[in-house]
């Protein structure tokens, strides 16, 4: 992977991209299907990822921002929402100084530039929410996957993920595409 592509901030434009693909194929019928999370459907799955983005954006802007809950979609079409919170996301990772910035995070501070690769992280991870559960090739982003799998197995290594919002790993095959191994790391039924 490239210099650019191992900065933060590109890898969040990469992945935004990705969960948008992916994102585009999701049918208004396809809202109330089931995903791996047992907690949400496809429409509180998108839900989740917008009001990430919105936390995100305030979170960097502010050095603290508490996380949003409710319905963030409201009536608007999902597509709409994910690309207003994305859009204020990465324009939020664009102001001059923000990889500097001091953020605010569940478990404690850390610089900006660790929410940026938190946010990769959960974009990516979350696309591949999103195809499993309507259907969709789970093989995205291959080059993506392995950062974030990377990145994944570097932050949770030796951690108890009891607290986290993180399932024990899932056996998944080495051959396996990058996504599902992500995927299975993270704890996710592939």
């Amino acid at each position: 992977m490239s210099e650019a592509q191992q900065n933060p901030v590109e890898l969040l434009k990469q992945a935004d991209g990705v969960f948008r693909s992916v994102l585009g194929n999701v049918g208004p019928d396809q809202m109330g299907l089931p995903t791996v999370s047992d907690e949400w459907d496809v429409r509180g799955l998108i839900n989740h990822v917008v009001q990430g983005n919105s936390w995100g954006a305030a979170n960097v802007r502010t050095g603290g921002a508490p996380r949003p809950s409710g319905d963030a979609i409201g009536d608007r079409d999902p597509m709409a929402a994910y690309e207003a919170s994305a859009d204020d996301l990465l324009a939020a990772f664009a102001e001059p100084g923000v990889l500097g910035r001091t953020v605010t995070m569940p478990f404690g501070e850390m610089p900006a530039a660790g929410l940026a690769s938190f946010r990769f992280v959960d974009l990516i991870s979350h696309a591949w929410d999103l195809a499993q559960a309507t259907g969709q090739s789970t093989d995205i982003a291959p080059e993506l996957c392995e950062a974030a799998l990377a990145q994944s197995r570097q932050h949770l290594a030796g951690r108890d993920r009891a607290h986290m919002p993180f399932k024990d790993e899932v056996h998944v095959p080495e051959e396996a595409c990058a996504a599902d191994r992500l995927a299975g790391y993270l704890g996710k039924a592939v």
